[in-house]
């Protein structure tokens, strides 16, 4: 069987693209979990307006659109972290297809490799913030079984 290139140049730079794939997995493991808290947020929501529906209470319609609200702002992070988490895997993809044509072909995409993967990297940080800010609000409305002041 007669190859284009050299085995030992297609081994390396399966070599150099197998690294990325570790943030890969993070990446997918985060958009798991991400996506399984917009589910918790999304049906709260749903409940608190299905219970809107039925109450003619005032204090609890105040209440629960100030809920709604905070839900609709947490919402929002955890799409933002997702599109991030989304726009890292494209990136870090981007990022094995360079190194592999760089290394199996005269393909000269070095340069591109090393922004696609720190643009990748800079995303799973921005998805990380917009998860920290997410859970951040999630629990700052817990009062842990603290009387109200």
């Amino acid at each position: 069987m007669s190859f284009f290139v050299d085995p030992s140049t297609v081994t390396h730079g399966i070599q150099l693209a197998v690294a990325p794939v570790f943030l890969l997995t993070a990446v997918s493991g985060m958009i798991g979990a991400v996506a399984g808290r917009l589910a918790r947020i999304i049906d709260r929501a749903r409940v608190l307006e299905e219970r809107l529906r039925d109450s003619a209470d005032t204090e609890f319609i105040k209440g629960a659109y100030a809920e709604l609200v905070r839900l609709r702002r947490r919402g929002l992070l955890a799409n933002g972290a997702i599109g991030f988490l989304t726009l890292c895997a494209f990136m870090i993809g981007l990022t094995i297809i360079l190194l592999f044509l760089g290394e199996t072909t005269a393909f000269q995409g070095e340069s591109w490799a090393i922004v696609s993967f720190l643009f990748g990297v800079f995303c799973f940080m921005l998805a990380l913030s917009c998860f920290l800010a997410e859970t951040w609000m999630a629990t700052r409305i817990l009062n842990f079984g603290k009387p109200k002041s």
